[in-house]
């Protein structure tokens, strides 16, 4: 069987990682942007199934290019034209492509889904996104801040808008990494509280804070980064409508990043809607790295794979 490990390990929420584990991968992730080719943890080449139950743009081709790069062989799954399109169960399906593969990437909608196969695989899972996660994203902005911060332990993290999963990554990863994390999502739409009990539990042993409220000035208030998510995810699309109404108040615009601090820096994780949750001249100006955040995932994933592989660490 391909892609064996001393110590299986998966990357399905963001603290899977220790806060070590988490600084190991993202030195790893800067040393693999600086010299791309430099680390061959899939020569061979091994391959590794990317499977998609959701459409995607910078997740397939981040993880393709990345594998590839990596001396591997990317294995694009659509879930709609196999057999888990037609009723298999998924841990039959993850137990024959461990059969096959190094590691198994999965997109998917809810987290019972890819627990699930993490239970019936025999190589390492990652989680490319679920409704209640986001941890790869999480991990390609944590290296981006640094880039930009110089560091993370007491840079501040303003989020403005819906309370799920990339909000979700953003309390998980930041308090793994010593931040302060702020949260404003309107009421009935902030992070679940599973979530933040397990972020504060982090945030105290790591000197990380986490807030949750309802007021988007006060989360950019002399923040260091300012965060932002489409505010209707896939699989809302019949509600925007209403969630545009509701979170109109939690657009990332001019207002917030004045109340920021003056080298604030502003994220989104693509795909973004100028005009809603974020406004053009704000992902468009001078303050915007949401370009370096989308070819992070490439380096941090890279960076993720070698260390679930043994390659590093």
């Amino acid at each position: 069987m391909s892609g064996t490990v001393s110590a299986l390990r998966h990357f399905l929420v963001d603290d899977d990682l220790t806060a070590a584990e988490q600084q190991l991968v993202l030195d790893e992730a800067d040393r693999l942007k600086k010299d791309r080719y430099s680390t061959q943890a899939l020569a061979g080449p091994r391959s590794v199934a990317v499977v998609f139950e959701k459409p995607s743009t910078r997740t397939r081709l981040s993880f393709e290019v990345g594998i590839a790069e990596l001396g591997g062989h990317p294995v694009i799954i659509d879930a709609g034209t196999t057999q888990l399109g037609r009723g298999e169960r998924i841990e039959d399906t993850a137990a024959v492509l461990s059969r096959y593969v190094a590691a198994i990437v999965m997109r998917t909608f809810g987290q019972d889904r890819i627990e699930a196969v993490a239970q019936s695989a025999d190589v390492p899972v990652v989680n490319a996104l679920t409704d209640y996660a986001h941890p790869c994203q999480a991990l390609a902005d944590l290296q981006t801040i640094r880039e930009k911060k110089g560091g993370l332990a007491g840079v501040t993290l303003g989020y403005v808008g819906d309370g799920h999963n990339m909000a979700h990554s953003l309390l998980l990863a930041g308090a793994l990494g010593g931040m302060h994390v702020r949260v404003a999502s309107p009421p009935g739409f902030e992070p679940i509280e599973q979530v933040l009990r397990r972020a504060r539990e982090i945030a105290a042993g790591t000197g990380a804070t986490v807030e949750v409220g309802n007021d988007p000035l006060e989360a950019a208030e002399g923040a260091d980064v300012l965060y932002t998510d489409v505010w209707a995810s896939m699989g809302q699309e019949g509600d925007a409508a209403h969630r545009g109404l509701v979170f109109r108040p939690y657009t990332l615009d001019a207002r917030l990043v004045t109340a920021a601090d003056p080298d604030v820096i502003v994220m989104h994780c693509l795909p973004a809607h100028r005009g809603e949750e974020i406004a053009a001249d704000v992902i468009d100006g001078p303050h915007s790295v949401v370009f370096d955040q989308a070819e992070n995932r490439l380096h941090a994933q890279k960076a993720l794979l070698c260390f679930l592989l043994g390659a590093i660490g």
